[in-house]
């Protein structure tokens, strides 16, 4: 380890720049230097967690009584394969937008549109990270884990992860510890198809459209940055954890009483936004829900408030705790759910807290 520090505040460490102190913060400089601190750690018996980027992480007030790993340690290196694309193995504790830029510059495309997500790469398979119509799982060929059970270092294929909506079979499982993650992009100066509404009214495109990639990342970070989405340290709306609740994925049955509570709190002729989200599932939207609860951007709970931007995320506005954070949250989501029977779930890992 680079250097351990006791009773480490683990705020400044996070976007959020909320939370207490960790018992002790080790610096992790290597993969091996990882596998060590854990087996380490597990011998002892003592609780650990794993911290990035800290861009979607929620610490409590009172900290961690344990042990947080900080991992550190960068270095992607790349194999071509064929003609037309390059597998990209990136360590976990590569910072993703920098990834992402350089790997648009190299001329490869596949992520052009999850430009600008603060965080590290060992992060993305967890959480299945995605934005603009792409998702990591789209192009995440292996994820190298290590697994305390077996004690192992382990791949996991992309099939193994089990990729959902902002999920994996990664996600809540202690046991696996994301050491890092390998890439499959295609060698081409255009981008994937653009599928986002949004994105594409922005270059100009039809959807299901290509354009060049570097057009498209440039696009995608104008776009996070007018919803205050890119971090600037100057700006409080980007003091969060990024979107807070993840979007409801409804069955049929259940969208269809959603319909029903929409018609009877806002209006005959007023619908929810609906998305295909196959076997017969549907996504709906958590910031229209919210919108339509009573909260608008901006609205504040003593330091902690909407974004001015948008209302997925919860940002600090200066001096907030975790405390004020999740009931503001929990005031949220229980007023959606009042209202129209759809539960919100928070997208962050929480770390000392329950929901």
């Amino acid at each position: 380890m680079n250097a351990i520090i006791k009773n480490a505040p683990l705020a400044p460490l996070t976007t959020l720049r909320i939370g207490g102190a960790a018992k002790e913060l080790w610096t992790i400089g290597s993969e091996d230097e990882c596998v060590a601190a854990i087996t380490q750690l597990d011998a002892d018996g003592e609780p650990f967690f794993v911290l990035g980027g800290g861009s979607n992480v929620v610490i409590a007030d009172d900290g961690f009584d344990g042990t947080a790993l900080h991992l550190v340690y960068e270095g992607a290196e790349h194999q071509q394969r064929g003609d037309k694309s390059f597998a990209i193995d990136a360590s976990a504790g590569d910072d993703w937008p920098l990834l992402v830029d350089a790997l648009v510059e190299a001329g490869l495309s596949g992520v052009e549109c999850l430009a600008g997500i603060p965080g590290s790469v060992g992060a993305t398979p967890i959480q299945n990270v995605g934005a603009y119509g792409q998702e990591v799982a789209t192009t995440i060929e292996a994820v190298r884990v290590y697994n305390r059970a077996s004690k192992k270092v382990e791949e996991m294929t992309a099939g193994q992860c089990g990729f959902g909506y902002r999920s994996s079979a990664l996600k809540g499982n202690s046991n696996l510890v994301v050491l890092g993650v390998r890439f499959l992009l295609e060698l081409s100066p255009l981008s994937a198809p653009v599928a986002y509404r949004e994105l594409a009214a922005k270059l100009d495109l039809e959807i299901g459209a290509t354009a060049e990639a570097a057009a498209v990342r440039a696009a995608v970070l104008e776009l996070r940055s007018a919803k205050g989405m890119v971090l600037d340290e100057r700006d409080h709306d980007t003091w969060s954890a990024g979107s807070f609740f993840t979007n409801p994925i409804l069955s049929a049955d259940d969208f269809a009483q959603l319909e029903l509570r929409v018609a009877e709190h806002c209006g005959a002729g007023q619908s929810a936004p609906r998305f295909e989200a196959g076997d017969g599932m549907f996504k709906s939207s958590a910031a229209w829900l919210i919108e339509q609860a009573g909260f608008s951007r901006g609205t504040t709970r003593g330091q902690v408030a909407l974004s001015s931007k948008h209302t997925l995320a919860l940002t600090n506005l200066g001096d907030a705790s975790a405390a004020e954070l999740i009931a503001f949250a929990r005031e949220i989501a229980d007023r959606v759910d009042q209202l129209f029977a759809v539960k919100l779930r928070p997208e962050p890992a929480l770390v000392g807290l329950k929901w």
